[in-house]
């Protein structure tokens, strides 16, 4: 066995927590290590986040070539080279990774590209790519492993070697019939993308709604942009099995309201959800507990049931978003630094890139009626912010919530053009715990989206309105239960 080095930290994974935290701590002098199994800098950079918002921009701009005459811009013909979208992807996934490289030799922390195993509490032996090992042991251990595709036991799934948003990612063809299972957030980004190629997309869903957590006008509308797009959405359909093979041809047979029935298609896509990295890496030999799906037990402040061993970004079970494994790292980092910081109470938004965007932060309707939080809401079309009449994208509508008991904003769900970036200002006044009048009455630029918000809260009943509207409302469901 090779001779044990010693580090003050070990990060297992270079995900977005991970490298941050080796960046941050190698820089005032720790001697901290990096094991990389396989993406340098993590899924964002290299599979996912940056990859597949790249190749959704290049389906837009397809989707703005088409639409040309409607701008005044007469376009011959609009050929898609996938083979060219694929190119681009590549070159910033190069460039990503150039720059990772880079950070870790500015800062001194040595990053190792292996397979890590443990083999005793704090130590792992990493067997590297040219079948070399090491083994190394941290004062201090943090994981951050991450989580890769699920896919569902389905008979004949497995062998039809369908693609996850990895694969898709990197195609270099155009699917003839692209068939998508699942109705979430990388499903939909995916099947729109791909629809707007050129290619014909059918989206199996299981329950009754696209993106099944948020409120029905919200998943109606999504619905109705994928139907103006040609996308064909299936709704209440299980997959009971799979023929063929995904690229070549493939049978599935499905299961709906009105019975079995099969679907043809060329292509498979698998986006049902995310299975964490944690099996086979020897964790039964750290004491550190896992719940029934393998996520890494957390504290709120993120250490394990491990001493001296810490979980971050996905692999613990936190929110799957980029930022908020960013905000993991800064928990951990300050807490070393003798802080006090952790996740409760986390004000964390989301931003589903299909187009238009679907962006949310704080309570949604359906939470707050499940919670019976009072609230008030506010409501208009898109197409009342001005902005969007002057670059023609009218779809969607941007909703607020109230308190009735005070004018704090509970939660916001905007469905729009840069719908993400007109959520940020108002994350901004809710983490401030101002009033929503700040918005309501503030001088904002004309025209841009963000200006939409002053109309939106100005379309807010009044609190004594609301509140007698509630008063009502307790009182009819009283009259109905007697």
């Amino acid at each position: 066995m090779s001779d044990k080095q010693q580090f003050d930290l070990l990060i297992i994974g270079s995900g977005e927590a991970g490298k941050n935290l080796a960046w941050a701590m190698a820089k005032v002098g720790r001697r901290t290590a990096v094991v990389e199994r396989k993406l340098i800098g993590g899924s964002c950079p290299n599979i996912a986040c940056l990859p597949s918002k790249n190749i959704i921009y290049s389906a837009k701009v397809a989707e703005l070539a088409r639409r040309g005459a409607e701008f005044g811009v007469m376009l011959p013909s609009v050929t898609i080279n996938m083979a060219g979208v694929r190119a681009r992807k590549r070159k910033m996934v190069d460039g990503e990774v150039r720059l990772h490289l880079e950070l870790y030799k500015a800062s001194g922390a040595e990053l190792i590209m292996g397979e890590a195993h443990f083999i005793a509490q704090k130590t792992v032996e990493v067997r590297s790519t040219d079948g070399t090992t090491r083994v190394l042991s941290g004062d201090q251990v943090f994981l951050n492993v991450g989580t890769h595709a699920a896919i569902p036991d389905v008979p004949g799934l497995k062998a039809a070697k369908p693609m996850t948003h990895v694969e898709a990612l990197e195609l270099d063809r155009l699917p003839e019939h692209l068939v998508v299972l699942g109705g979430g957030f990388v499903g939909l980004e995916l099947a729109q993308a791909i629809r707007r190629f050129g290619s014909r997309v059918t989206i199996l869903e299981r329950g009754r709604q696209l993106v099944a957590r948020e409120d029905p006008d919200v998943a109606e509308e999504i619905l109705r942009v994928f139907q103006e797009d040609g996308i064909d959405v299936l709704f209440n359909t299980d997959l009971l099995g799979v023929e063929g093979l995904s690229g070549q041809g493939i049978t599935l047979r499905l299961r709906d309201l009105r019975g079995e029935r099969t679907l043809k298609g060329s292509d498979l896509l698998v986006a049902v959800g995310r299975t964490p990295n944690t099996d086979g890496m020897g964790l039964e030999k750290t004491g550190v507990e896992v719940d029934e799906r393998g996520y890494i037990r957390v504290n709120e402040r993120l250490q394990t049931s491990a001493p001296g061993i810490w979980a971050m970004g996905e692999c613990a079970g936190s929110p799957h978003f980029t930022h908020v494994a960013t905000d993991d790292f800064r928990i951990v980092r300050d807490n070393l630094n003798g802080g006090n910081r952790s996740t409760r109470s986390r004000l964390v938004p989301f931003c589903i890139f299909t187009d238009p965007e679907l962006a949310r932060v704080g309570l949604s309707e359906s939470e707050a009626q499940k919670q019976s939080v009072p609230y008030r809401v506010a409501k208009i079309p898109m197409a009342k912010v001005r902005r969007t009449v002057t670059i023609s994208e009218t779809r969607g509508f941007l909703k607020a919530l109230i308190s009735t008991e005070n004018d704090e904003i509970l939660g916001f769900t905007g469905v729009g053009a840069e719908a993400g970036e007109v959520m940020s200002a108002v994350q901004t006044v809710m983490l401030s715990k101002q009033p929503y009048t700040v918005l309501r009455d503030a001088i904002l630029a004309h025209p841009t989206m963000t200006e939409g918000l002053t109309v939106l809260f100005t379309a807010l009943p009044a609190r004594s309105t609301a509140r007698a509207i509630a008063l009502e409302q307790r009182e009819h469901k009283g009259e109905a239960a007697a």
